[in-house]
């Protein structure tokens, strides 16, 4: 079975996919990650950015993997996927930018909101400009989108972006689900990977 790797966003926790993942078949292999030193993760000297994350995922790549990402990680899945193609066999892009430039797309600034929220957390998280623009266009694995229709952090209209700019990318929504939909349409969202994946 192919491992699937599971990366959060900002929030950072790795328990954030396991609403889906446990409605997943228990027997596919399945790996949390957390990012240390963003949400309410302890840091590690090691980790002083987006290409430090970036490794710290290619590491449990030794053989293809299936990515699952949310928000900000998906920037990493798709760059892995962009860098290493031969180890991504499948991706899955939730509410995530891309890499794109979200203010062409109407979408609300998280970043004071999550600095009240997470004090503690590493300061080049919320950096301007901290992540650059990624070329999409490149990633070879068949991709599934899923975006919700109230997310003020990444509009609908980025996933109709991205989809159109994939080559192999299949958009669904999710009515009603705003940017933590993975959480809370986890059934639906499960259902969706489960046949993107099978």
């Amino acid at each position: 079975m192919t491992p699937i790797l599971f990366l959060p966003g900002t929030g950072a926790s790795p328990d954030f996919w396991k609403p889906v993942g446990e409605r997943l078949p228990s027997d596919w292999p399945k790996e949390y990650f957390g990012w240390p030193g963003l949400g309410d993760q302890p840091p590690d000297p090691s980790i002083q950015g987006y290409d430090d994350l970036k490794q710290l995922v290619a590491a449990k790549m030794g053989a293809p993997v299936d990515l699952v990402a949310q928000s900000m990680g998906g920037v990493i899945a798709a760059r892995l996927a962009i860098e290493q193609p031969e180890k991504i066999r499948r991706l899955v892009l939730c509410t995530t930018s891309g890499g794109v430039d979200m203010q062409d797309f109407g979408a609300g600034d998280w970043r004071a909101d999550y600095r009240k929220s997470y004090p503690n957390a590493a300061a080049w998280v919320t950096a301007e400009r901290s992540v650059p623009p990624v070329p999409v266009e490149r990633i070879a694995a068949p991709t599934l989108l899923i975006w919700g229709d109230v997310d003020p952090i990444s509009p609908l209209a980025v996933g109709r972006h991205l989809e159109q700019r994939l080559p192999k990318a299949k958009l669904e929504v999710v009515a009603g689900g705003n940017h933590d939909l993975a959480r809370t349409h986890a059934d639906q969202v499960a259902r969706l990977i489960a046949a993107h994946l099978s």
